[in-house]
């Protein structure tokens, strides 16, 4: 997997950043660079590739604060997030003082992304416009703060909401194929199946 995507674990909160090659494209893909951009970067440039993109998985800022300085130091024109949290991504109140305070210098999103690499999973529920990309060539789940390893996101923080996050993982992710590996904004790797099969969190 090291020549298809990379996992960096970054921050206090040990937010995996994920750097996805698509040998096929020349595409690079960072999802998630919350911080020690320099770390970021440092693995990106590992990869040969004509160009690159972030996608954020949603807007809480563990997983958004390096955006800024990464796509600077590697020269990146592409960002995205989905529309439905924008307000978050601008929000001053999105922080967690006194550890981590709101980002800034945050790159404007692009309002739509599309490309043939993946497919972005719309999976509302830990925030309003929380999202999952899909990479078939690997294949990956990348979940951000969907779904985890026997566990899922909270729902008691900005944007959350417990029902809409149910729903995602139930009608959304567990249709996709039990085989697929599932790599979430933290903690370790687990699939589809596993999930569906042994979630204490699930009914």
């Amino acid at each position: 997997m090291e020549n298809l995507f990379a996992t960096e674990i970054i921050g206090m909160l040990q937010v995996n950043c994920y750097i996805v090659n698509v040998p096929e494209s020349g595409n690079l893909y960072i999802i998630d660079p919350g911080s020690e951009a320099e770390k970021i970067i440092s693995r990106a440039k590992t990869f040969k590739y004509k160009e690159a993109a972030v996608l954020l998985t949603h807007a809480h800022v563990d997983h958004i604060s390096a955006t800024g300085e990464v796509m600077k130091g590697l020269g990146i024109e592409k960002l995205y997030l989905h529309p439905d949290d924008i307000g978050l991504y601008r929000s001053p109140d999105n922080n967690l003082m006194p550890f981590i305070p709101a980002a800034k210098d945050l790159p404007e999103p692009m309002k739509e992304f599309k490309s043939e690499d993946f497919q972005i999973v719309a999976t509302p529920g830990h925030t309003r416009g929380g999202v999952c990309y899909l990479f078939n060539h690997i294949p990956a789940l990348f979940s951000g703060d969907t779904l985890f390893c026997d566990s899922i996101g909270r729902a008691d923080l900005p944007g959350g909401n417990l029902n809409t996050l149910m729903k995602s993982i139930k009608e959304t992710l567990f249709n996709l194929p039990d085989t697929l590996p599932v790599y979430p904004g933290h903690g370790p790797a687990t699939t589809i199946g596993s999930e569906k099969k042994g979630n204490p969190f699930i009914e």
